[in-house]
């Protein structure tokens, strides 16, 4: 009997493309599983660096009206001058994370050349990340449980003597947030101590409504970052026009999403993520 080498091989055929029509929507299913607080659909951290003045007055004032909870990543000699306002912040809700001591960065930024992360060791920087610990402890009352790295760079030393010092970070906070991201965090695979975070500075919501929808869309948990709040516009400013229209999207019920500071949602990832090297249990649904 004599058979058709060509028939044989379409069943063969349509099997491997049902396969990978399958596996193609595997990803988005996994994402869109994990088990957020209150079945809600995603999460979204606002933060906001350095310490500065107008995060105390024009932001805590405004993110009050607004209903948002922030993360505040402080260096302790900006908040000194004003500890007194700074702890009011940290009573109404709003985290208060380290940014280090000396805020070091690269020494091809000029303003950074004295504290250069290319001179610093790492015995130099877990000293740096546990001081500046200890001094908003001291001056705030309050204990950091996530870091923001400074420029967003996670290095120190030189050429062959370069080190990361996310190990540090790691050891030491729940998440450790990066800085000039382009998307969001899959919740249930990102590694903490290199939190992406995408910049929120000098932007309108037309501007990151793709980003936000596509998060959302996937279950996922977008970090947003800023500096300044509601001065003159500029390359480092957080422009309270987005505040506002940021809080009536992420509040709408349609969208359901879980707004929080990045100290709680870095503890829920941690202890609900799958296989995390912290032993936690699944959170995420068959």
């Amino acid at each position: 009997m004599v058979t058709c080498p060509g028939r044989q091989r379409i069943p063969l055929v349509l099997s491997i493309l049902a396969f990978a029509f399958l596996t193609v929507g595997m990803p988005h299913a996994r994402q869109a599983a994990f088990v957020w607080p209150d079945n809600r659909r995603a999460a979204v951290s606002l933060s906001f660096d350095d310490g500065r003045q107008s995060q105390l007055d024009a932001g805590v004032p405004l993110l009050q009206e607004l209903g948002l909870k922030v993360t505040f990543y402080v260096v302790p000699s900006a908040v000194e001058p004003r500890r007194t306002a700074w702890r009011a912040a940290a009573a109404a809700g709003h985290e208060i994370g380290n940014h280090s001591l000396r805020h070091p960065c690269s020494g091809n930024f000029q303003w950074a050349r004295d504290k250069a992360l290319e001179n610093y060791t790492l015995a130099q920087m877990a000293t740096e990340l546990d001081e500046a610990n200890n001094e908003i402890d001291r001056l705030l009352g309050v204990r950091p449980t996530t870091f923001a790295y400074p420029c967003g760079q996670t290095f120190v030393g030189r050429g062959t003597e370069t080190r990361s010092y996310v190990p540090l970070v790691a050891q030491r906070f729940v998440a450790g947030r990066g800085w000039m991201g382009e998307g969001a965090n899959d919740p249930a695979f990102v590694d903490l101590s290199r939190t992406v975070a995408v910049s929120m500075d000098d932007r309108e919501l037309d501007a990151l409504r793709a980003t936000l929808d596509d998060a959302i869309e996937r279950g996922q948990w977008l970090v947003l970052a800023g500096h300044d709040i509601g001065v003159p516009h500029g390359p480092q400013v957080t422009r309270v026009s987005l505040l506002r229209a940021l809080a009536a999207y992420l509040h709408a019920p349609e969208r359901n999403v879980w707004v929080a500071p990045v100290g709680e949602v870095a503890a829920w990832i941690r202890k609900n993520q799958a296989g995390s090297s912290g032993g936690s249990g699944a959170a995420r649904t068959p």
